[in-house]
C-alpha cells in the first residue's frame, strides 16, 4: 500500500457525553445527528474546503487545505449548536468537543490519513469543554490575527500518549474578544468566561431574599430564612428546577431588574416578597413574575400569628405550585413536614444557627453549634436541627477546628446517622451523613447518601457538589466534571469551592493545563486559598515548569505556614493512594522537598 507525507489542517470532532445520550434515548439521538450531519455539518465542512476522511460513530476525522478554513468551519458549527441547543434539557442537548493541529500526517492509498498530526488533533478534542475548540499552538499561530473570539490560553499541555507537551489555546463561541487577543488564565473569571445560562425547558425558578419589613435590622435573619425555607421547600420537586441560595441572594438589595435577574440566572419565573415581624405576628406578602413578559403570575399576603408561619410556608410553596401548574404526587405533598420543629422558639434558634454555619468560620461553627443545640433542648424531634449539629463537627474535623478533629468526625457521623434515622426523608440528614462518611473513608456509603438526598431535592446544588467530591474520591473524575456541571446550572454564582473541585477533577483526568486555568479562576475570587496554591504548584510540576512551581509553593506556605502535605494525605479519602501521590509527584518534579 502506497502513502503520502504531507503537512495537514486536522479535525477531529466527538459529541459530549454521546453513550449517556444514547442510553436515555438511542433511537433519538441517532436521528438528531444524522440531521445535523446532513443539515448542519456536512454543508459547512464542504464550504470551507473540508473532506471527510472518516467517521467513527459520534466522531469525525476531517482534513481542510488551511487552518484557518479548518477554524472557520469550526467557529459555524459551534455556533449554530449554540442555537440549537437553546432552551433544550441539558440532558438533551448534543455538544461537540473540537480540537484542531496542523502537522505532519502519513496519508494512505485510500485516503485514510494517520500519524503524530492526526493523533495531537484527537488529542486536544479530548481535553477540549463541552462547546468550545481547542487549537495546538501550531494551528493557533496560524489563525490568532483573524480571530473574533475570546480566546484562552491553557499553557503548556501534557496531552495523553504524546511525548512532548504542547501549548494549547482554547476558543469560547459566544463570547466575542474585539481586541482579538489572548485572554491569559489568571485575568479571567467564572462571570467574564460564562455566558447567561439558558432557560431549562421545565419550570424554573429564582427566590429572592425576601425584603425585611420589621423597622429591626436584627431581624434579617428571619426574612432571610423564611426565604431559604422556600427555597428547600421547591427543590425538592423534580418538576421544578430551582435556583441556589447562593445566587438568588447576591441580589438582595441590588439594582437589578427581574427581567435581569431572571437572565443572569437563566430561569423563567422570580418570587419575591417582605417579612414583617411584630411581636406574635407575622404578615408575609410574595408575588411570581414572569420574567419572559414582567408580568404577575400570581401574588399574596399572609398576615398570621406567628405560630402559624410553617403553614405560611406550606401554604404559599403550594400555591407556587399550583400557578406553575404542577402536578404534586402525595408524597411530594408530604415531604417538608419532618424539617418543620413544632416550636417557633427552636425554629428562630436553628434560622440564627443555619446563618452562623453558612460563614465557615471557627466562630461562626460555634455558635451555630450553640444555637442548633438550644433547638433541639426545646423540640428534641427537630431533625433538621440535629442535621446541623453534625455538620458542624464535621466541618471542625475538615478544618482541624478542634483539639480531636478524629473525635469530631466520629461525633459528626453518629449524629448524623441519628438525624436521617429520625428523618428518613429530610436531605439535610443525609447530606450531613454522607459528607461524614465521605470523609471518613466510607465512599460508597458517602455515594449512597448523596444520591438519596438527590432523590428527595433533585435542585439541591450542595448535594450535587457532594455526589461530585466523592466521585472524584472515587477515581471517577469524569462523572464528577459531568455532576459539577449540574451543580453550576443550579447555582450560576456558585461558590469559589466549587472551582478546586473542578480542578480536582481535571488534574486527575491528567489535563493539567485545564487545572491551572481552573485554579487561576478560584485565585482570582480568592487568593487567601493555599490548596489551590498546592495543587497549583504540582500542575506546574508536572508540566515541567519548575520555577513556577516553586513560586506557587511559596505562596502557599506563606498563607499557611503550617500546611502539611503528610495531613493532606491523611485527611483526604482517596480510594486509590496513588491519586494522591501524582500531587506530591508533581511537587517533587519540580525539585520540592516536600
Amino acid at each position: 500500500m502506497s502513502e503520502t507525507r504531507k503537512i495537514a489542517a486536522i479535525l477531529v470532532s466527538d459529541v459530549v457525553g454521546y453513550s449517556r445520550l444514547a442510553g436515555a434515548d438511542e433511537d433519538r439521538i441517532l436521528a438528531r445527528l444524522r440531521t445535523l450531519r446532513s443539515d448542519l455539518i456536512d454543508p459547512t465542512i464542504a464550504v470551507h474546503h473540508g473532506r471527510v476522511v472518516k467517521r467513527t460513530g459520534d466522531g469525525s476525522l476531517v482534513e481542510f487545505r488551511s487552518v484557518v478554513d479548518a477554524v472557520r468551519c469550526a467557529i459555524e458549527v459551534q455556533t449554530a449548536m449554540v442555537e440549537r441547543n437553546a432552551g433544550l434539557p441539558a440532558e438533551r442537548r448534543i455538544e461537540f468537543r473540537l480540537g484542531i493541529h496542523l502537522g505532519d500526517v502519513v496519508e494512505e492509498s485510500d485516503g485514510d490519513l494517520m500519524g503524530d498530526g492526526v493523533n495531537i488533533a484527537a488529542r486536544l478534542e479530548g481535553i477540549c469543554a463541552p462547546g468550545s475548540i481547542c487549537l495546538s499552538e501550531d494551528a493557533y499561530r496560524q489563525v490568532k490575527a483573524r480571530l473574533d473570539l475570546a480566546v484562552t490560553d491553557l499553557g503548556q499541555t501534557q496531552l495523553k500518549n504524546i511525548a512532548e507537551s504542547i501549548r494549547v489555546y482554547s476558543l469560547q463561541v459566544g463570547a466575542a474578544s474585539p481586541a482579538k487577543r489572548v485572554t491569559p488564565a489568571q485575568t479571567r473569571t467564572p462571570e467574564a468566561s460564562s455566558p447567561p445560562p439558558s432557560v431549562p425547558d421545565k419550570p424554573s425558578i429564582a427566590v429572592l431574599a425576601f425584603n425585611n419589613m420589621s423597622g429591626d435590622a436584627e431581624q434579617e435573619y428571619f426574612s432571610d430564612g423564611i426565604s431559604e425555607d422556600i427555597i428547600t421547600d421547591l427543590s425538592r420537586l423534580p418538576e421544578l428546577h430551582v435556583i441556589a441560595r447562593n445566587s438568588s441572594f447576591i441580589y438582595k438589595k441590588a439594582a437589578a431588574s427581574v427581567p435581569d435577574v431572571a437572565r443572569a440566572l437563566g430561569v423563567r419565573y422570580v418570587l419575591e416578597g417582605s417579612v414583617r415581624k411584630a411581636g406574635n405576628r407575622v404578615r408575609v406578602t410574595a408575588q411570581l413574575i414572569d420574567a419572559s413578559h414582567g408580568g404577575h403570575v400570581w401574588a399574596n399576603r399572609f398576615d398570621r400569628d406567628l405560630t402559624d408561619i410553617f403553614a405560611v410556608q406550606d401554604e404559599l410553596t403550594q400555591e407556587i405550585v399550583a400557578a406553575l401548574k404542577l402536578k404534586l404526587t402525595g408524597e411530594d405533598r408530604g415531604r417538608s413536614a419532618g424539617m418543620r420543629p413544632v416550636n417557633v422558639e427552636a425554629y428562630e434558634l436553628f434560622l440564627r444557627g443555619r446563618e452562623q454555619a453558612s460563614a465557615y468560620t471557627r466562630a461562626g461553627n460555634i455558635a451555630a453549634r450553640t444555637m442548633a443545640g438550644a433547638a433541639i433542648a426545646i423540640d428534641p424531634g427537630y431533625a433538621t436541627a440535629h442535621a446541623l449539629v453534625a455538620f458542624t463537627h464535621v466541618l471542625d474535623y475538615i478544618n482541624a477546628w478542634s483539639d480531636d478533629p478524629e473525635g469530631s468526625l466520629r461525633i459528626g457521623r453518629e449524629l448524623a446517622q441519628q438525624a436521617v434515622e429520625m428523618a428518613e426523608d429530610q436531605p439535610n440528614g443525609h447530606l450531613a451523613l454522607g459528607l461524614a462518611c465521605m470523609w471518613g473513608r466510607e465512599l460508597g456509603r458517602a455515594c449512597a447518601e448523596a444520591q438519596r438526598g438527590l432523590a428527595l431535592s433533585p435542585s439541591s446544588a450542595e448535594l450535587h457538589m457532594l455526589a461530585a467530591h466523592v466521585q472524584i474520591f472515587s477515581g471517577d473524575p469524569a462523572d464528577a466534571i459531568e455532576t459539577l456541571d449540574a451543580s453550576m446550572r443550579l447555582d450560576p454564582h456558585y461558590p469559589e469551592q466549587l472551582l478546586q473541585f473542578v480542578a480536582d477533577a481535571r488534574f486527575s483526568l491528567g489535563q493539567y493545563g485545564q487545572a491551572i486555568a481552573v485554579i487561576e479562576q478560584r485565585l482570582a475570587r480568592n487568593p487567601q486559598s493555599e490548596t489551590a496554591y498546592a495543587l497549583l504548584a504540582s500542575c506546574y510540576g508536572h508540566l515541567g515548569r519548575p520555577e513556577e512551581s516553586r513560586r506557587a509553593w511559596e505562596h502557599a506556605l506563606q498563607i499557611n505556614p503550617g500546611f502539611s502535605v503528610e495531613r493532606r494525605r491523611h485527611v483526604l479519602p482517596f480510594r486509590n493512594p496513588e491519586d494522591f501521590e501524582r500531587r506530591v509527584e508533581g511537587l517533587r518534579k519540580a525539585g520540592l522537598t516536600v
